[in-house]
């Protein structure tokens, strides 16, 4: 018993001391802790920074088969006028090669970016482009369709601005500063519109200089070599595994990534310093506002919103200070006052949309504009043409879209021009005359053709084609009716041999009474009841619902072919069935179009998300739904890939068949007589139909798609749902 109590009193007296001492216990198992693992993380230096150690990697890239591949090749995009940055793409491409990674030299000229590209999000490449600036800051003519494509990439809504998240690249420019305004412009605009897809630069973008005096090393090539040696030691660390590119977010001159860096990969891959004057510095730069996007920049016309935030300062001193200046400054006069208010919005409405131009949308004279569509792009690689094609048989690739009115009367929540458009309920510009607005129209938009010519997968004769206009979509933007001289513009083209289709938003009825024949005439049913008109359309009008139900009024007067295009946005216009089918019974329309809606983007103008965007499925049911109310329709045609269906009137199914389908050279014959009889020899749409053919019809294995031609569709990517 004494033994057994002997050993418990000393158990119990080394638990007091423990629990008495267990601070310093405490503090030494974490020093033991801490001890191990300086250790071990000193023992994983010394193992990397080992003499050889690169050796394994196959002189420094090439990694053995059991450890992961950080990069799969490179891959040399040039576009070259003279023949330097193609040298230069060979000499990148040896450089490469002794580092055992594959490369690939590619002439942008033989390259379909649209394709390509996105394939590179995914392949682990790294992808250099070697780009000069030729005559007055254009591409050389090798590299222009793969710029203009970039361009309008990155500013179209429609294309995701992560589009080409994932793909890793750096640019090299060549120029010349001599040319103090377009110097190394083109590899600039290159390397934001990259950045504003969301690829990954490894390397800010470095400028080659000609002109001997100013260039940091004394010539080009010195500039090349100096920058061939950074981009060698960057493309090695990236080979080990550097997982630190560029974020993109470069602010004067300097490339800032989140998270830190050592020293030696913060210089290899930004090519900075702290000091200002040091080498690199010069040799590397990139801007913010470049990555902003100045009043330089290039904007669609579908996308003005963007850059019209940059511009409200100035609206707001030009509405305050110039307007002020010009009635204060005036007679009082009705006369005096009401010509310098006419000349302000002239001068307003010039103002907003020169800022706005772009490549792909040409302004005419003072209030008209003409625009290449994506679908005109598509059908020239033979890759399918818009709904159009497939409801009413027009060829896509030679269609013009234009205007004689960018000016509108709503502000739809659903508008492709975020709200930047000029609107009125009146016109109050200066107007250009229909011979001027078509003459222009048709050679721009030819110039627009022609820049085509080379371009990869564009076929021959459907480039030769496209150069003769055969359709005009009078949709591109604002109120085509609007414009005095409307009636004249559609004789002009018509003797032009251009068939029209025109689109109105249903405010304008003796407008639309007194219109001439058209091919086809659109009015935009986007609500069905007056409030949800209200909601949707935002009209200017304040007796916009009489004049609503009156367009539909005059509509149903119309003796050639009309369409109702109703616009569906879920959570707002879709529960309306019976109220739609009450506006069908008063226009009558020959054709019923229904669409779901297009994502413009955000904008602080609308409220409306993907979540308003039904899927093609929901707009088959309503369509169905819609048909049950109407036994004098039937669902004749779908274009699935633009989410749309089309509805025609019973009285355009003959012995069984659609006869949807327009006879182009028969309604230009009737439209002849018509003008040559001043009028009095009319005509009815069913004068000049044609057969629908089977693949097109509502039910068809090909949903729409003309078999003729090779659907492509981007490899994990987003479905573009858009439609002209």
């Amino acid at each position: 018993l004494d033994v057994s109590m002997d050993t418990w009193s000393y158990f119990h007296t080394c638990l007091v001391s423990i629990w008495l001492h267990r601070f310093y216990i405490y503090s030494a198992v974490a020093f033991g802790i801490s001890l191990w693992i300086v250790i071990q993380f000193t023992r994983t230096r010394r193992k990397v920074t080992e003499p050889g150690a690169a050796d394994k990697l196959g002189n420094g890239c090439a990694p053995p088969q059991a450890q992961e591949v950080h990069v799969a090749g490179v891959k040399i995009f040039y576009g070259s006028q003279t023949g330097t940055a193609k040298r230069f793409a060979k000499t990148l491409a040896e450089a490469v090669t002794s580092l055992n990674l594959p490369v690939e030299i590619i002439n942008m000229g033989d390259y379909d970016p649209e394709d390509g590209l996105a394939e590179e999000t995914s392949s682990r490449n790294i992808c250099v482009f070697l780009v000069a600036t030729y005559t007055e800051g254009q591409p050389p003519e090798s590299a222009a369709w793969f710029c203009r494509w970039l361009e309008e990439a990155a500013n179209d809504f429609r294309v995701g601005k992560s589009f080409l998240q994932g793909l890793r690249y750096t640019v090299f420019g060549l120029g010349n500063s001599a040319y103090v305004d377009h110097y190394n412009t083109v590899g600039r605009r290159m390397d934001r519109w990259l950045w504003m897809l969301s690829a990954s630069r490894i390397m800010t973008r470095a400028e080659g200089d000609c002109n001997v005096t100013q260039s940091r090393h004394g010539s080009i090539e010195a500039d090349f070599e100096a920058w061939k040696t950074k981009f060698l030691t960057r493309l090695q660390l990236l080979c080990k595994g550097e997982k630190k590119p560029c974020s993109g977010k470069c602010k004067k001159e300097k490339c800032k990534s989140s998270g830190k860096r050592s020293k030696e990969g913060s210089d290899h891959e930004h090519g900075t310093s702290e000091h200002e004057n040091t080498e690199a510095e010069e040799l590397f730069e990139t801007s913010g506002e470049e990555e902003a996007g100045g009043t330089d920049s290039v904007i669609d016309v579908e996308d003005l919103g963007n850059i019209m935030g940059h511009m409200k300062k100035a609206k707001v001193l030009l509405l305050e200070g110039e307007w002020l200046g010009v009635v204060h400054g005036v007679s009082h006069s009705g006369y005096h006052l009401g010509y310098f208010v006419c000349q302000f919005l002239q001068a307003k409405l010039n103002c907003l949309m020169i800022c706005a131009l772009s490549s792909g949308y040409k302004l005419i004279g003072s209030h008209s504009g003409v625009k290449l569509c994506r679908w005109t792009k598509s059908m020239l690689r033979g890759r399918g043409g818009c709904y159009k094609h497939t409801f009413y048989g027009i060829e896509s690739h030679r269609c013009m879209e234009a205007t004689p009115s960018l000016a509108c009367a709503n502000k739809c929540v659903f508008c492709w021009r975020h709200h930047t458009n000029p609107v009125g309920t009146e016109w109050r510009w200066k107007m250009d005359q229909p011979e001027v607005i078509l003459q222009e129209a048709i050679e721009k938009h030819q110039n627009m053709i022609k820049q085509f010519k080379g371009v990869s997968g564009v076929k021959a004769a459907r480039l030769e084609e496209a150069l003769a206009v055969k359709h005009c979509a009078l949709s591109l933007v604002g109120e085509p009716i609007m414009y005095p001289h409307i009636n004249r513009f559609v004789r002009l083209l018509h003797q032009h041999g251009i068939s029209t289709f025109l689109v109105t938003n249903a405010q304008f009825p003796e407008e639309i009474r007194r219109l001439e024949p058209v091919t086809q005439l659109y009015v935009s049913v986007d609500a069905s009841t007056k409030e949800s008109l209200r909601r949707i359309d935002r009209p200017l009008f304040k007796d916009f619902w009489q004049r609503f139900q009156d367009s539909l009024k005059a509509l149903a007067e119309k003796q050639q072919r009309t369409v109702y295009r109703l616009t569906l946005v879920k959570a707002w216009n879709v529960d309306e069935l019976k109220a739609y089918a009450d506006l069908i019974s008063l226009g009558k329309p020959d054709f019923i179009e229904v669409k779901g809606v297009t994502y413009c983007g955000e904008s602080s103008a609308s409220s409306l998300t993907m979540a308003n965007v039904p899927w093609h499925g929901e707009v088959v049911s309503f369509v169905q739904e819609l048909a049950r109310l109407l036994p004098e329709y039937g669902i004749a045609c779908e274009h699935e890939h633009s989410n749309c269906l089309l509805m025609a009137h019973s009285k355009f199914q003959v012995d069984g068949e659609w006869r949807t389908w327009i006879d182009y050279g028969r309604f230009q014959e009737l439209a002849r007589e018509y003008e040559q009889s001043g009028g009095s020899r009319t005509f009815t749409a069913a004068e000049y139909t044609a057969r629908t053919p089977p693949w097109a019809l509502f039910g068809a294995r090909e949903r729409g798609f003309d078999p003729l031609d090779v659907r492509f569709q981007r490899k994990n990517k987003a479905r573009d749902t858009s439609g002209c």
